[in-house]
């Protein structure tokens, strides 16, 4: 008998369901209109997800392609809301201080250690010129910021002492001074003072955290400081850990080496700032995640939107469809029925606009992702939370048509013209 019972259960299921897609065929330009506001909800929502989350996946993956295990320290202290220098333009880091921090017995664990100071500058080559971020280097700096070059070589130990007037062209530089032809072994001037290209660097691709890592040109350290910049300190030291799990001993380590050669008690009342490849990616992650979900909250509007837009298009099908009610109801239609029949509806309409919107939103975040140059992710969590939220917005919406029309009585509604 149950099984007999769950049978027949299913039959008039399958005839609600059959019942409504013919309703919903009747009038095919209402139904794709009411189906349009879930469709562009849904795409929206996946498509900005999508593109928040490859947006974070490109600045992550720049991050990294910038050194591993690295840290960095940065002249002048940072700390909420009290920013005394901004990113290395205070004066309080020397060459000196990386030669200690690289030699340091009380240091354990450092690999390596590069000492950098950059400024934007104008370039110019023959009749070609741009203003690009000039970047005064040690030799060191090529492996710990994982430099690979296209053409030609790094700059060597014996260039840093003997100031010499080389340069390494990151490639958009390189395109920009010397279009497709080759670049090494010809000259350029910064700040009117000549060089000669050495080598152009591999692309890394897109801006990452400090900057557009192509649109760069590394000079001597020793010539930065001495011919171009008339300086001696330095903007930043860059450290490379040999092993990811020392990265906080050796943070304190250099942080105390550097109070005590800077005569500072007070750790709070420090004059530089250390911070690791893992403290950018918490922050770039935070901030990027608050905009996604933003955004993603913005475009959900349009999923209430879509709901409201199908709840108005249901009560109009009630009023067009009293008849048809009142005579489902003389005939022996339970309440029970009809609000099935008109819920089946409003949950077709959702679902369909939820799957449709579902491949809108993957074909439109994988187009843009490739046209702005952006590693295409799909986050399958999302897509699930949306077909599941199309499918809760009929039954929440279409529950009000349903009701009325359960509550039509048959007399009044054979009668309704």
């Amino acid at each position: 008998m149950p099984s007999e019972l769950f049978i027949l259960k299913m039959e008039n299921l399958s005839e609600l369901i059959t019942s409504s897609f013919e309703a919903l065929s009747l009038n095919k330009t209402r139904t794709a209109l009411a189906t349009l506001g879930i469709i562009i909800g849904i795409a929206a929502v996946i498509t900005l997800i999508s593109l928040g989350q490859a947006s974070q996946k490109a600045v992550e993956n720049q991050i990294q392609s910038l050194g591993s295990n690295l840290l960095t320290v940065i002249s002048g202290s940072f700390r909420p809301g009290d920013f005394r220098s901004a990113s290395g333009t205070a004066t309080t880091l020397s060459l000196d201080d990386a030669k200690a921090i690289l030699s340091s017995s009380k240091i354990t664990g450092v690999k390596n250690v590069s000492a950098e100071i950059q400024r934007r500058e104008a370039v110019t080559a023959g009749r070609k010129s741009t203003n690009t971020t000039v970047i005064g280097v040690l030799p060191a700096y090529k492996e710990i910021h994982s430099v690979d070059l296209d053409v030609g070589e790094f700059i060597s130990e014996s260039d840093n002492s003997a100031l010499s007037k080389v340069a390494v062209l990151g490639p958009t530089t390189a395109s920009d001074l010397f279009g497709g032809s080759s670049a090494v072994g010809k000259s350029i001037r910064i700040n009117k003072i000549a060089f000669t290209v050495i080598g152009v660097m591999t692309s890394k691709g897109g801006v990452g955290f400090g900057g557009n890592q192509d649109d760069t040109i590394l000079i001597p350290l020793s010539t930065a400081q001495k011919q171009l910049f008339g300086v001696t300190y330095v903007g930043s030291v860059s450290i490379e850990v040999a092993d990811a799990k020392l990265m906080d001993n050796v943070r304190d380590q250099v942080g105390y080496l550097l109070l005590s050669r800077h005569k500072i008690s007070e750790p709070a009342n420090a004059d530089f700032t250390i911070f690791s490849q893992q403290d950018v990616l918490s922050t770039i992650s935070q901030v990027t995640g608050t905009f996604t979900a933003l955004l993603s909250g913005i475009a959900a509007i349009s999923l209430l939107v879509g709901g409201i837009g199908i709840m108005n298009i249901m009560l109009v099908t009630v009023v067009e469809r009293t008849r048809e009610i009142g005579l489902r109801k003389a005939l022996g239609a339970t309440k029970k029925a009809v609000v099935s029949q008109f819920l089946i509806e409003s949950v077709i309409l959702t679902i369909a606009g939820g799957f449709i919107g579902m491949i809108l939103g993957t074909t439109l975040s994988f187009v843009i992702s490739k046209l702005i140059n952006l590693p295409f992710t799909l986050n399958f969590g999302s897509i699930a939370l949306a077909i599941g939220v199309s499918g809760g917005i009929g039954i929440l919406f279409g529950w009000y048509p349903a009701r009325k029309a359960a509550n039509l009585q048959p007399i009044e509604a054979l009668r309704y013209e």
